[in-house]
Parts: C-alpha cells; sequence; structure tokens
C-alpha cells in the first residue's frame, strides 16, 4: 500500500515538473517547494490512521442513532394516525340500538309535547310514544351551554358518547338497556324501554299510602334481581361497571314487577359503594317500605342510620320488629324474612371488606327460595 501511495506521489510529481516547464524558473521552484512540502511524513501515517478509524466508528454510531430515532418518530406516528381512525367518530342524529326504533319516527317523537315521569340532578324523564306504536322512556340530559366549559368541551361529549356505547352493548334481563341516543348540539336524548310500573320508589310509595300490596315472594324476586343485576355489572362486563347511584329511583319495575337497574355509570373499582347500598334493597322491602333517612330510626337507636337499627334489634334478638307485619304469612315466610335481615345487617356493615360481593349475596338470596 505504501509502494501504491510512492507511486502515486512521483506521477503526481511528473505531472507538476513538465507543467511547470510552461512558467518561470521562479514559479516552478516555488510550486515544487510547497508540493514537497505538502507530502505526509511517515511519522504522521498511524495518526491519521486513527484519526479516520475513529471518524468511521463516529459515523457508524451517529448512523444507528439517526436510524433508531426515526424508527421511533415513524411508530409513533403510525399510532397516532391508527387511534386518530379508531377513535369514537362525532355523532350527530340518531343512534340506534334496537330494530323496532327508526331514526325519523324517534326524532320526531321527541320533538312533540311529551308526559313527564320524573326529573333527577341531571334531567328529565319522558314518556313518548312513536309512529309505529311503541312507547318509550326518554331521559333528557341537562343542556351543557348552561354548564362549566368542562362540559361544553368536544372531548366531554366524545366521552360521554363512547360511554353510552359500552351502555348500549349490556344485555342482561335485569338493566334497563339503551335503545338508542340522540346527539343534539347542547344535550343528549337517551331512549330506554318504558317501564309501566314505575321506580320501586313508586312501589314504596304505593305500599305507604295502602295504594299497593307487594307480598314477600314479589319483594324477595324484586331484591333478588336487584342484586343479579349488580353481579353482571361486577362480574361479567368488561370494562367493570359501577352502578354508583343504586336507590328506589334507580330501580325501575316491569309489569311483572321484574327490576331493571337504572343509571349506570363506567368505573375500575371495587364495588364497595355498590355493596353498601345494595343492601338497602332488602330491608326496605321489609319493614314498611320506610326511607333509610326515615326519622323513625333517628328516634329509635342513636346515630339514626337503618344499618344501626336493624344491628341493634339483631343483638337484642329482636330483629322480627323490622319485619312489614302486614306481609306476614306462613311460617316459612317469616324464616325467609328473618334471614333476610341478618343478610342485610352484614351489607350495612361500616367496613367495605365485611360486606359480600354481589356475586355472594346472589347465592344468600336464592337460598331463601327458589327462583
Amino acid at each position: 500500500m505504501a509502494k501504491m501511495r510512492g507511486c502515486i506521489v512521483t506521477v503526481a510529481l511528473l505531472l507538476l515538473l513538465l507543467l511547470c516547464l510552461h512558467q518561470t524558473p521562479v514559479e516552478c521552484k516555488e510550486r515544487l517547494i510547497r508540493q514537497l512540502s505538502s507530502r505526509p511524513s511517515s511519522a504522521t501515517k498511524p495518526q491519521e490512521f486513527k484519526i479516520g478509524f475513529k471518524r468511521v466508528i463516529l459515523s457508524i454510531v451517529l448512523g444507528i442513532l439517526t436510524g433508531l430515532i426515526g424508527a421511533i418518530l415513524f411508530a409513533l406516528l403510525i399510532k397516532i394516525a391508527v387511534q386518530y381512525i379508531n377513535q369514537t367518530p362525532f355523532l350527530k342524529g340518531p343512534v340506534i340500538f334496537s330494530p323496532k326504533i327508526s331514526s325519523k319516527t324517534l326524532q320526531s317523537a321527541l320533538a312533540n309535547e311529551n308526559q313527564l315521569l320524573g326529573s333527577s340532578s341531571n334531567g328529565k324523564y319522558y314518556k313518548t310514544v312513536l309512529d309505529n306504536g311503541l312507547t318509550v322512556a326518554a331521559k333528557v340530559l341537562e343542556p351543557f351551554d348552561s354548564g362549566s366549559p368542562e362540559m361544553q368541551s368536544k372531548s366531554v361529549k366524545r366521552r360521554i358518547q363512547q360511554e353510552l356505547e359500552v351502555l348500549a352493548s349490556l344485555r342482561h334481563r335485569h338493566l334497563r338497556s339503551l335503545r338508542a341516543y340522540v346527539r343534539e348540539s347542547d344535550r343528549f336524548s337517551l331512549v330506554y324501554d318504558y317501564m309501566p310500573m314505575g321506580s320501586l320508589e313508586d312501589a314504596m310509595n304505593g305500599v305507604r299510602e295502602n295504594h299497593l300490596e307487594l307480598r314477600w315472594d314479589v319483594r324477595l324476586r324484586i331484591a333478588v334481581g336487584v342484586i343479579k343485576g349488580l353481579q353482571y355489572l361486577h362480574f361479567t362486563c368488561v370494562p367493570q361497571i359501577l352502578h354508583y347511584n343504586l336507590k328506589p329511583t334507580n330501580v325501575m319495575l316491569d309489569a311483572e314487577f321484574e327490576p331493571r337497574l337504572a343509571d349506570c355509570g363506567l368505573a375500575k373499582l371495587m364495588p364497595n359503594i355498590d355493596r353498601a347500598t345494595s343492601g338497602y334493597c332488602a330491608p326496605e322491602c321489609l319493614q314498611n317500605c320506610r326511607y333509610p333517612t326515615d326519622s323513625f330510626f333517628r328516634e329509635a337507636v342513636s346515630g339514626g342510620s337503618l344499618g344501626q337499627w336493624l344491628r341493634h334489634l339483631q343483638q337484642a334478638g329482636e330483629a322480627h320488629e323490622a319485619l312489614d307485619k302486614s306481609i306476614l304469612g306462613e311460617e316459612v315466610e317469616e324464616d325467609e324474612m328473618l334471614m333476610a335481615v341478618r343478610i342485610a345487617v352484614v351489607c350495612l356493615s361500616d367496613l367495605p371488606d365485611d360486606r359480600p360481593s354481589s356475586d355472594e349475596l346472589v347465592t344468600m338470596l336464592t337460598q331463601l327460595h327458589s327462583f
């Protein structure tokens, strides 16, 4: 290799001499001196080799880093594109989940003056009859333009829409299924099956006012149905769904007094809240349908809660005082009702970990009676 380099240099010098023949001797001499002075000495060759080797290594490392960074950026771009493609579309107008409902008839019915069934903190319920004769219940959520700026954002509306899509996929005997929804510029209208018997709260009011009689087997069936609905939400659904707001007004009854849970909400937490609130269903069905916050409990026991009152009666051996005397019949039924009191006391425990899960409650309650 050194010989080849020497030959190349020699050839270059010869060419330079030939060129110098056409110039003055002084210029030729100066050019030759500069060429000879620029020729590397043998002592600097190893150093130049090391520098060149380092440059090669540096170039390789920089190339690898550049390629890696480029690949990561490309992957991120692909991920963002896929997320954008797969995100829930921001829909307007009716979204139908039932073959019995058409978009045209639904919009026409919602635009009419409808019968008000009730209201809650976030909307009102209306009874609506479609052109095909089907009766549905429509819950109109409060307008977004009257709320906070966060509620008016598209991200919040899209999140609500995503939750509605999940709720519409739920199918269970004891859940009130979402049949359709309509997204307008400032509100959502949710469409459900119409429940002719109203809510459990309505039924309890009828019992209090002696307008309705609910036998023990009907009351137990309602309690078991509520727990089975929670069991489905807690253990079968993916993602897990936590009701958060279980109360008599959110337990709807069909014509056969079969319960349907309404107003479910999404969550990823353990169902301790639902465990506690589910405990109110059985005792309310047992003791003449009193409210958990009834002043009767404040007067009967220090602390004034339904759970404390039931626990006090059980410890005193007077659990039969919690029973609704108007429905006491056969001895077997009274035994079932006393067992239901003991189950309710456990459900209303102050310690969340002591409360049975909905899965365990189904087993407990179904052992009382055959369903």
